[in-house]
């Protein structure tokens, strides 16, 4: 019950100092900064007397309107609060106290009809009741006074919800925004070094034996032969390497063969059986369809070599512009992220694109990948 009527009366009587300050630097208030660190403040006084979590701020020009609405709020509830806890202390002072004042001097009691306490009788009759209704007033009026202001804090001075809305799809493209650069950065990396541990090293490893076959051209010819054999086969290698290379890039079967025909080819590739659910999704642009083959290619990685499933189905559908993708394997279950299982990756690319990932998986299973992402042209 204290708490009630000190911190809405603590409340109104700081809003009428901070009111009048207002008043004092309000032309200072021009200055960004400034206004922002002071409509702050009081936004943070308002959030704690409403109990309420204070977010993000409204945009710089609410800083001043707030400033004149303070004024004009704050002062005159201010001043109420002033007027009905200072008349409740004069009652407590006249109803003990009257005597030892002049008689000049001695405290009145309700102001409007200024009634002088000149006895015992009107100190105790009068000061009792004018501390009843005042001290009423503190206990129901004051706190429902400090709220309403706080609101009107609130109101002017924090997120409206599209505002809120827009900071977080600025924080969501912000993150998202670091995680495709990194993962572009690793991709780089990737890319560079299967290129120079595999298509390169046998590419060094033709140019040598071209070397000594050529070398041996005129002394050795069943070496020459031997050689220039050796060679073809590791060009073959390399070939093939680059092509597994490229198709990480981008892979040719999306252009060849469409969505469909390339996640049919990765199924049969696959040691474990698959179902496949393909509902006509039509027309994808090209990143939401090689995002859809790469998280596909992943999902199925995974089964294979962390799962131990015996089967795993995979549903693709679209419904407006979004493009769900769904894995499902009976494995063992309990993937874990950090242990290398290749969600990370998924995560980013498909943050990329604006979309998001659930990854089911209770120990025992079955785990449940599902991906849903923008597929707008």
């Amino acid at each position: 019950m204290r708490n009630r009527v000190v911190g809405g009366s603590g409340y109104l009587l700081g809003a009428l100092v901070t009111a009048l300050v207002t008043v004092v630097v309000l032309p200072g208030l021009i200055v960004p900064s400034v206004a922002r660190g002071w409509a702050g403040w009081h936004l943070r006084r308002a959030g704690r007397l409403l109990g309420v979590p204070v977010g993000g701020r409204g945009r710089g020009w609410r800083d001043l309107a707030w400033a004149l609405a303070h004024v004009a709020v704050g002062f005159p509830l201010g001043l109420a609060a002033l007027i009905c806890l200072g008349n409740i202390l004069v009652a407590a002072v006249a109803l003990s106290s009257w005597w030892a004042f002049p008689v000049e001097a001695r405290p009145t009691l309700f102001s409007v009809f200024d009634v002088r306490v000149d006895d015992w009788a009107t100190a105790l009759l009068g000061g009792v009741v004018q501390i009843a209704v005042l001290g009423a007033v503190a206990w129901w009026v004051l706190p429902v006074l400090a709220r309403a202001h706080a609101r009107m804090c609130l109101a002017v001075l924090a997120q409206s919800d599209s505002e809120r809305r827009l900071t977080e799809r600025v924080d969501v493209l912000t993150k998202s925004r670091v995680g495709v650069v990194d993962a572009h950065g690793a991709e780089l990396q990737r890319i560079e070094r299967d290129l120079h541990d595999g298509t390169q090293a046998r590419l060094v490893s033709i140019a040598m034996q071209l070397g000594i076959a050529r070398e041996s051209l005129a002394d050795d010819p069943e070496t020459v032969a031997t050689l220039i054999e050796q060679a073809h086969e590791t060009a073959e290698e390399a070939m093939a390497e680059l092509r597994t290379v490229l198709q990480t890039i981008y892979p040719p079967i999306l252009a060849d063969r469409g969505l469909g025909g390339a996640l049919t080819a990765l199924a049969a590739r696959s040691s474990v059986p698959v179902h496949i659910e393909l509902a006509d999704v039509g027309t994808l642009p090209a990143a939401a369809e090689a995002v859809a083959y790469y998280v596909i290619a992943e999902a199925l990685t995974n089964v294979t070599k962390h799962a131990a499933a015996t089967r795993a189905s995979l549903r693709v559908e679209r419904a407006d512009d979004v493009l769900s993708v769904e894995v499902t394997d009976d494995g063992r279950g309990g993937a874990d992220e950090g242990r290398g299982t290749g969600i990370t990756g998924i995560r980013r690319r498909v943050a990329a694109l604006d979309g998001s990932v659930r990854l089911d998986s209770p120990p025992g299973g079955p785990t449940t990948l599902a991906v849903r992402m923008p597929c707008a042209q």
